[in-house]
């Protein structure tokens, strides 16, 4: 799907199984057919807080990537730079327009996504002591809107994929994770559909006790 230049050497993916975050990142590297390994941190073990990871990222979060020791941390940041260092401009097109577009979504990842289906899926998760309904409201908040556009276009961007349907994917894929069913928006089940089954696409590892 792409005429990138091959990298000098295997990607490192630093990162964590059940993470829709660093999922996003593995996906993209495996569309793509970027060379890579993933280092697994052990998030519960509070290892990303750790000094030795700290230096690659003073934020103590994953995804962090190390490519051939240029390191980068931030699944969006992280697409981006991929995208434009491997010249894969069919994921993030030139047009100043469709950069636009792109990083609307990008943004939107980063914000409703984040504070919606993923928080809810973390808290079902990881801290079922929290209250997940508001996170509940702001997913279908959200997938209302999805669903509407996507009912007009296969991908975010138009006719084809671009890393704005790689950060949107994990997360509302797996928000049945967080008891928000995608039963209601047929356009998003269809576009999920359509994700899953490009060359090369794999999928984020499921919890090992379902909660939904």
């Amino acid at each position: 799907m792409s005429h990138s230049p091959t990298p000098a050497a295997s990607i490192t993916l630093y990162g964590f199984a059940l993470s829709g975050h660093c999922h996003r990142v593995e996906l993209f590297m495996s569309l793509t057919r970027l060379p890579y390994q993933v280092v697994p941190v052990d998030l519960r073990g509070g290892e990303q807080k750790r000094p030795e990871f700290l230096k690659l990222n003073h934020f103590g979060q994953v995804p962090v990537i190390d490519d051939a020791g240029t390191i980068i941390a931030d699944s969006n940041a992280i697409l981006v730079y991929l995208a434009t260092k491997y010249g894969l401009s069919n994921w993030y097109p030139q047009d100043p327009v469709l950069i636009a577009r792109v990083q609307r979504w990008l943004s939107i990842a980063a914000g409703p996504l984040a504070f919606g289906p993923a928080m809810a899926r973390a808290i079902t998760l990881f801290r079922p002591h929290e209250d997940a309904a508001p996170a509940i409201q702001r997913a279908t908040q959200l997938f209302g809107v999805m669903n509407q556009e996507l009912g007009q276009q296969p991908f975010f961007n138009g006719a084809a994929p671009t890393i704005a349907d790689i950060a949107m994917y994990s997360y509302t894929a797996h928000a049945p994770e967080g008891h928000v069913s995608l039963e209601s928006y047929p356009h998003i089940r269809a576009w999920v559909t359509r994700i899953e089954a490009l060359p090369g696409f794999i999928a984020m590892a499921k919890p090992p006790v379902s909660r939904t």
